[in-house]
């Protein structure tokens, strides 16, 4: 049985490459059916192209409003009958009527070790603060910011000399390892509620 699996990625798209390197018609029965994005020539869009997997491109100026452009999104994830939706580095909100559609399987990394720092420029926040510990966050994507159940987190000490930019190069290795920790998991079915804490996400 297949997990087909569907990313939506606004950048540089180096999570998504490192799920089709690892995972992409591997042995765990992972298959990319489909790219995403928000932004015309964005690279992830490249990188998809190049592994030919089926890519579409959503921009926000195309479209009235963000629940009229996630109403398309949604219908273009269902036509791939997706199982799983990834969010690899996907910097536009969701609209709640495309969450709520995808309940459960919707999956985001964070830079950061949430709660703390959610939304945009994480890492800047925590460098700002004075954090002695950062790391990454790999969740379920609810109606919030950034406040879907949590799936997986590591992190890494921070130096006394940590630049942004430095902590950001020395996280986005486990960006890579978790998100595809977390995807091989629900191709596994090893993904379950705690039943008694439905905030709590098992992870085998």
């Amino acid at each position: 049985m297949s997990l087909r699996v569907v990313v939506l990625a606004s950048g540089a798209g180096t999570n998504l490459q490192a799920i089709l390197d690892e995972l992409h018609g591997g042995p765990e029965g992972v298959v990319v059916v489909g790219v995403a994005g928000d932004r015309p020539g964005a690279p992830a869009l490249e990188r998809a192209a190049a592994a030919g997997v089926a890519t579409a491109v959503f921009p926000r100026d195309a479209f009235p409003d963000r629940a009229a452009r996630d109403a398309a999104l949604a219908a273009q994830v269902q036509a791939w009958e997706a199982d799983l939706v990834v969010l690899a580095g996907y910097m536009a909100l969701l609209d709640p009527g495309f969450t709520r559609r995808f309940a459960g399987r919707i999956v985001n990394v964070h830079p950061s070790l949430l709660p703390v720092f959610p939304g945009l420029r994480a890492i800047e926040q925590a460098i700002a603060y004075g954090v002695k510990v950062a790391g990454v966050t790999v969740h379920l994507v609810d109606d919030g910011i950034d406040t879907g159940a949590i799936l997986l987190q590591d992190a890494v000490a921070v130096a006394d000399d940590e630049t942004a930019a430095s902590l950001h190069d020395r996280l986005r290795p486990l960006e890579h390892a978790l998100l595809c920790r977390a995807v091989r998991a629900f191709a596994a079915g090893g993904v379950s509620v705690d039943p008694d804490n439905p905030r709590r996400m098992r992870v085998t």
